[in-house]
């Protein structure tokens, strides 16, 4: 096989996913955030990335079959954080680390409230976001980890109460053909190999031990859904067909795969 040039993320959800291939001769592997990962993937500087879902309507690109991160309700790792009621929501302020999380943050407060409040771009500090706009969105470890008394909502359990399908967040993607066939079943089996070892993954993740073990298990075991199946691609397709509605996407892209069972 040659050696693929795989972008994963430098967050605990996608640890699993990588767990099994440290040291694998078949992938040269780097880590970055989500958004990052899809500027390198659009580059052309990695060969496949775990890519925010939004990004693949941006790109030529196949997905990696039953591999994903998703939630099947509240996700605890994507929230919009309040400083007052919903209904009083003027601005935004927006961590860009992930660009699907911004696309599924636009969707659900159109239909919440009806109107499209002010975005703006912001580093993910909850109190420094609150300081300056009436809600905050951040994601992964640092909304995980969050230490804030601010009312949340969780986005992944908004979408699920909107449309009662899974969300899906990020999976693998690259070009066609840049994956065998043997490499779609190596990444499958990473997979499940990091699912055995849930323990492991959430005492050793960054360093932190006993003292997040429980927390970290607790949220790769019942908040995170790594499948991607029938479900799955269903809220997927919703998503697009949403985004593309409010012109978040120029497209509603069609679902393609890379070879492998």
């Amino acid at each position: 096989m040659s050696r693929v040039r795989l972008g994963a993320v430098s967050f605990l959800n996608a640890a699993p996913l990588v767990h099994g291939l440290v040291g694998d001769p078949s992938f040269e592997l780097t880590a970055d955030l989500p958004s990052k990962v899809a500027t390198q993937l659009h580059a052309g500087t990695i060969d496949v990335g775990m890519i925010p879902a939004i990004e693949y309507a941006l790109g030529d690109y196949a997905i990696v079959p039953g591999i994903g991160i998703g939630s099947r309700g509240p996700v605890r790792s994507v929230n919009l954080y309040l400083r007052g009621k919903l209904d009083q929501v003027r601005r935004v302020a927006l961590d860009t680390s992930s660009r699907t999380s911004v696309a599924l943050a636009r969707i659900l407060l159109r239909e919440r409230l009806g109107r499209d409040p002010e975005y703006v771009d912001r580093p993910p500090d909850i109190a420094g976001m609150l300081a300056e706009a009436d809600a905050a969105l951040v994601i992964g470890d640092p909304a995980l980890y969050a230490r804030t008394d601010a009312e949340r909502l969780d986005l992944g359990e908004g979408w699920q109460i909107l449309t009662g399908l899974p969300f899906v967040f990020a999976f693998w993607a690259g070009r066609m053909g840049v994956l065998t066939v043997a490499h779609v079943t190596r990444l499958q089996a990473a997979l499940r190999s990091g699912l055995a070892d849930l323990p492991r993954i959430a005492m050793s993740y960054n360093g932190h031990g006993a003292a997040r073990a429980e927390l970290n298990e607790s949220y790769l075991r019942s908040n995170i859904a790594y499948a991607l199946g029938p479900e799955e691609l269903a809220g997927l397709s919703e998503f697009f067909r949403r985004a593309h509605r409010q012109g978040i996407i120029p497209r509603v892209p069609e679902l393609r795969f890379h070879g492998g069972s």
